[in-house]
């Protein structure tokens, strides 16, 4: 198992990379993957945690990036799949604001 972390412009292509890894669809309509990697969607991730008061009101805004962001738990892959690496983050320490239960990032990232 290899993790890899990814950002993308928006939701459409990271949902359109996803899509590409292999789709198919049941008889009632939905989408299900082929594939058997674990997809997690971080979305707009906080770069920065706002400020609150003790009363809940916020004192400072958080920051949150303007990539979409994704995790993703590669089975049998030794390296990123074809046309993801462009899109991968690296996380210097830690394992960022996302893990897999039990799998260390830095241990296990490609």
């Amino acid at each position: 198992m290899k993790v890899g972390k990814y950002q993308f412009k928006d939701e459409t292509t990271a949902d359109t990379k996803i899509k590409a890894l292999g789709v198919e669809i049941d008889e009632d309509g939905n989408e299900y993957p082929t594939h058997n990697h674990s997809v997690i969607k971080l979305s707009h991730i906080t770069l920065e945690e706002g400020e609150y008061d003790s009363n809940g009101l916020e004192l400072k805004a958080p920051v949150f990036s303007k990539k979409y962001h994704i995790d993703v738990l590669w089975s049998g892959l030794e390296d990123h799949p074809y046309g993801w690496k462009s899109y991968a983050v690296a996380v210097a320490d830690g394992n960022g604001v996302h893990s897999f239960y039990g799998i260390d990032y830095q241990t296990n990232k490609f």
